[in-house]
């Protein structure tokens, strides 16, 4: 596959125990790509409490000190609803490639959830190159979106 180019997108990135090594595996090739990776934890593999992850991601894209984030536990859906409720986050738990073509393209996503015990290295880069490489087409997806924080 060719090497995304991020020319330095600022991304913060967090996960449980549960994905912890999935992010780890992710932040590399993020770095590779170009872009400015914050690691806000966990990690490593005790138990710990995924709100509390997504909390920090999702509060700092909501900040817009980071233009997106990436979440994983184990499912992925505990860091989905729990980024969603930040005014601004649109998360996305995306288990294929159209999902995260569709997240960018029509939902202007801007955090990504993924599951590191449903999903395997190779299925997470692809969803991952593909929704840092789709942008939002805008058009009536726009005034959708608009709707979201009214």
């Amino acid at each position: 596959m060719s090497k995304l180019a991020l020319d330095g997108k600022k991304i913060c990135i967090g996960a449980d125990h549960g994905g912890v090594q999935l992010k780890d595996y992710l932040k590399t090739l993020l770095v590779e790509w170009g872009a400015q990776v914050e690691d806000m934890g966990t990690n490593s593999e005790e138990s710990v409490d995924y709100p509390d992850f997504a909390a920090k991601v999702a509060g700092a894209v909501a900040a817009g000190d980071f233009e997106s984030g990436m979440l994983i536990c184990g499912t992925g859906l505990g860091m989905s609803m729990m980024a969603n409720r930040y005014k601004g986050v649109r998360a996305a738990l995306c288990t294929s490639g159209y999902m995260a073509r569709m997240a960018r393209a029509h939902n202007d996503a801007n955090v990504l959830c993924m599951g590191g015990r449903v999903m395997g290295q190779g299925e997470a880069e692809d969803v991952l190159r593909i929704f840092f490489d789709t942008e939002f087409e805008g058009g009536r997806h726009a005034r959708r979106i608009a709707k979201f924080d009214q």
